[in-house]
């Protein structure tokens, strides 16, 4: 994983998204979803972009699944916006570069 993703477990999850003076992006993602394995080369590559703007995490619904159902992910991958350590939008399914850097420049 890239130097610009913090991996979150339930754990660390609360943590991660709490006091950031900059939007928190949230990968829910597992190592058996085909689109999530596809669209993480894509998440590592806008995260190295945008990382002194927007705070980049991966949640793995398998070591995170108290997350996810706090946070009502039902279909992975799902992408969560966090400002303020409050939900602020979201988008499910996998991203092209084009389409991921659009909705991280919405955030800005």
């Amino acid at each position: 994983m890239s130097e610009h993703i913090l991996s979150v477990s339930d754990d660390t999850f609360e943590e991660a998204i709490k006091d950031s003076s900059i939007p928190v992006l949230v990968d829910f993602w597992a190592d058996w979803c085909g689109p999530c394995r596809m669209f993480a080369p894509v998440y590592e590559e806008v995260a190295a972009l945008y990382a002194d703007r927007v705070k980049f995490l991966k949640a793995n619904v398998d070591q995170a699944s108290g997350a996810a159902a706090k946070y009502g992910v039902q279909g992975i991958p799902t992408l969560i916006v966090f400002k303020e350590g409050e939900v602020d939008t979201r988008r499910v399914g996998a991203l092209s570069k084009s389409q991921l850097i659009e909705f991280v420049d919405e955030l800005l």
